[in-house]
Formats: structure tokens, sequence, C-alpha cells
């Protein structure tokens, strides 16, 4: 059994110090595409052992204070992102930092694990696994209530990134928490319908649609819905350079061509053209080895709250793996969502590896501790 857990802290530990070497060398690299990125490299460091210092914290913190306060956490997090959209600095269009000088913090990356602890206690609390239907009814829209009011706030900044994290750790809590599938064709119907109204509205009814979710809003519709058509200097380039990078990329200290925002949402593109094919498979496997190592854990676990936080992380982790990548090949639309563990960021960096100090103390806790 000890062996078993050693080997999954192992499958933890190891995939995380290989993105942070790539990390590292895409952050080298970047210093040759922009002099704005001079600093990224050394405040990437910083990050990564502050978060690393946190999993070290995390590990002697009891477990039931991390879930029984969460609350309040949740209660926090709401505040920050109603503190920046007032006192915030706007960045690319979006209002979403707040800036202390020598670094940043983004609210709204720190509300996923408040959230995530929030829902994972809330949703651990029903009497039974088994509840008739209008039990889990009132559950899933009290639920789904505590995402939508971040949500709306982050709405406002504009992150959509940020909700589609919001919801995809949400969804991935419900999907592995004994809730009737039924719920899920429903919901499947009623998103179906509300994106053909949608659609309608922004396509048919412009003049209406603009009234309801303002001009700011209709013009990022229109830059997502025609991706494909108005690609842009970003995607263009990105795509130009991995397809020149090879089996083994240009190499470190080489650049291929300038693309906008290259260490942060187009960070996958250049990894692979720092370090090509081969590079860029070293990275799949290992987020696949660190997923399926979470979905295990999370499997073996018998508290709900552990099994439920770990489902919420997997969903956040993997729905930014990929919309990552997809958007880097130009598969899926821009939507400004960061590769975890490898595109810079101060904020998204501590917070993953927050959840995953938490991940860990579920994996070595004792049974029998009380949460």
């Amino acid at each position: 059994m000890m062996k078993k857990k050693i080997f999954k802290i192992i499958f933890l530990i190891l995939p995380l110090i290989i993105f942070i070497i790539f990390s590292f060398l895409n952050l080298k690299n970047a210093e040759l595409i922009s002099d704005k990125y001079n600093n990224f490299l050394k405040k990437q460091f910083l990050w990564d052992m502050i978060g690393f210092i946190f999993i070290v914290i995390i590990l002697f913190i009891k477990p039931k204070i991390l879930f029984k306060y969460s609350f309040f956490y949740y209660l926090i997090g709401n505040l920050l992102l109603i503190f920046v959209l007032i006192f915030g600095d706007a960045i690319n269009g979006a209002k979403a930092w707040l800036d202390f000088g020598f670094f940043s913090i983004q609210p709204s990356e720190i509300m996923k694990v408040f959230l995530l602890l929030y829902l994972c206690e809330f949703i651990s609390k029903r009497k039974k696994n088994k509840q008739n239907c209008k039990e889990e009814f009132l559950l899933i829209i009290k639920s789904f209530i505590i995402v939508l009011i971040p949500s709306i706030i982050t709405f406002l900044e504009p992150d959509t990134g940020a909700i589609m994290v919001y919801f995809a750790i949400y969804f991935a809590i419900l999907f592995f928490s004994n809730f009737k599938k039924r719920w899920f064709i429903v919901f499947l119907i009623l998103v179906i319908l509300g994106t053909i109204s949608f659609l309608y509205l922004y396509f048919k009814q412009e003049n209406i649609f603009i009234k309801v979710f303002g001009t700011k809003f209709f013009y990022r519709m229109d830059r997502i819905i025609d991706f494909k058509n108005n690609q842009g200097l970003q995607l263009e380039n990105a795509l130009i350079a991995l397809g020149s990078s090879g089996l083994f990329g240009h190499g470190i200290n080489k650049v291929a061509l300038y693309f906008p925002e290259a260490p942060t949402d187009f960070a996958f593109a250049l990894l692979l053209s720092n370090c090509g094919f081969i590079g860029g498979c070293i990275v799949i496997i290992n987020i696949i080895i660190i997923d399926i190592n979470i979905l295990n854990i999370m499997s073996e676990t018998k508290k709900k709250k552990y099994k439920y936080f770990c489902a919420g992380f997997l969903g956040a982790l993997f729905f930014g793996q990929l919309q990552n990548i997809l958007m880097n090949l130009g598969l899926l639309p821009i939507m400004g969502i960061t590769l975890p563990f490898i595109s810079y960021g101060g904020s998204s960096t501590i917070v993953y590896l927050i959840c995953i100090g938490i991940i860990l103390k579920i994996l070595t806790v004792k049974k029998k501790e009380e949460i």
C-alpha cells in the first residue's frame, strides 16, 4: 500500500518538474521575442517556489481546515472579484488584475480554488446518495447559484476563460457525485436550446443582442465565432512557427517568428517552436500521466470531499490543457486560457500548485483522520 502511494506521489511530482523545465525554456526564448518578457523567467521561478512552499505548508495542515472554512474563502474570492472591478488595472481590454508594483494578482484565478473547496464542502453535505428528484433538483440549483455569482462578476471584467473553468469544475464534481444522469440529459437539452436562442439573437436580432449583452460582448462573440476567418497575427504566426519546427524545434536562444502572448496564451505553440514534435509529445505524455494519476487517486478515495476535490481539479486541469493546446493549433477559438504549469502567470501557477498540494494531502492523509 505504501509503495502504491509513493508511486502516485512520484507521478504527481515528476510531471510537474518536467512542465516547469519546459516553462523555463519557453520563457528563456520569450526574452528574444520581446523586451517586455525579460523578467518573466525570474518571476516565474519565484511563483514556482512560492507554489511549492504552499504545497509544503498544506501537508502540515489538518485536512478539515481546508474545507471547514471554505465558505469564508468563497466569500473572500467574491469580494476580491468586486474589488478588482473597482480598483483593478485593465490589461488587453480586461480589468482583471490588481497591480502591486513588482507583481500583480488575478482574483479570477484565486477564485478557482476557493470555488472548488466550497463546492466540495457544499455538495458533500448530501444526507444520502439516493435522494428523491426534488432534493437533487434543489441541490443542483443551489450549487449552480454558488457558481453563477462569481461567474457574473467575472463576466463584467471580462474574463470568459475563467468562467468556463468555473463551470468545468462544477460539472466535473456533479458528474462524479452520484447524481442521477438524467440531470445531465436535461442540462444538455437546455444548453442546446439556450445556444440556439443565443445564436438566433446574435445572427438575426443584432440590435436586441446588443441591448441585452452590450456592444463589447457582441464584438467578443464576433471574434470567437469567426475565428477561422479572422485568425490574426497571433494564430497565423504561431502556426507558421509550429509548421517549421520539425522533430526537435528551432532550439534554445532561437526564435522562428514573432507572435504576441507567446509565453501565456500561446505557450504550447512556443514550446513546439523551441523543442519540436518530440518536446510536444513529452509534454502531452506527462499531461496524460498526471491526469490519469489524479483520476486514480479520486477513484480510490472514500471521503466524498476528497473525491469531489480531485474531480473538480481534474475538470479544470483537463479543460485548460485541451483548450490551450487546440486553440494553439487553430482548432478552437482564442479564449485566453493558459496551459497549466507551463504558461507564464503568478496567480494561476500558485493556485494550481496549491491544488496539487491538496491532492498530495488527500493521498497521504490517514484513513481515520477526520475532515
